[in-house]
């Protein structure tokens, strides 16, 4: 969380709306590079998860160091994660 008082953060983002002044809700996870691997933008009037947003970023960490394995939906630390093949097309 931070704040973006000149709005420049925003703009950059492409969620300021430039009539209000105000940006819209989004989040975004930026990996060590400065990658986004995750965003998400909702209205004004919808509330947002923070625990979501904290397992995407473990998500994210995980996927990170073991970069063969992938996290389902709903994946928390500990739990099984699937290793992409063309096995899995379909089950999903």
């Amino acid at each position: 969380m931070l704040a973006d008082p000149t709005g420049a953060l925003a703009r950059s983002f492409d969620v300021l709306i430039e009539e209000s002044g105000m940006a819209e809700r989004a989040t975004f996870v930026v990996n060590p590079e400065g990658v986004i691997v995750a965003y998400e933008v909702i209205a004004g009037n919808v509330g947002r998860n923070a625990e979501e947003l904290f397992r995407r970023v473990e998500a994210s960490q995980f996927v990170a160091k073991h970069g063969d394995e992938v996290c389902p939906a709903k994946w928390k630390p500990g739990e099984k994660t699937l290793k992409p093949s063309l096995d899995l097309v379909g089950l999903l």
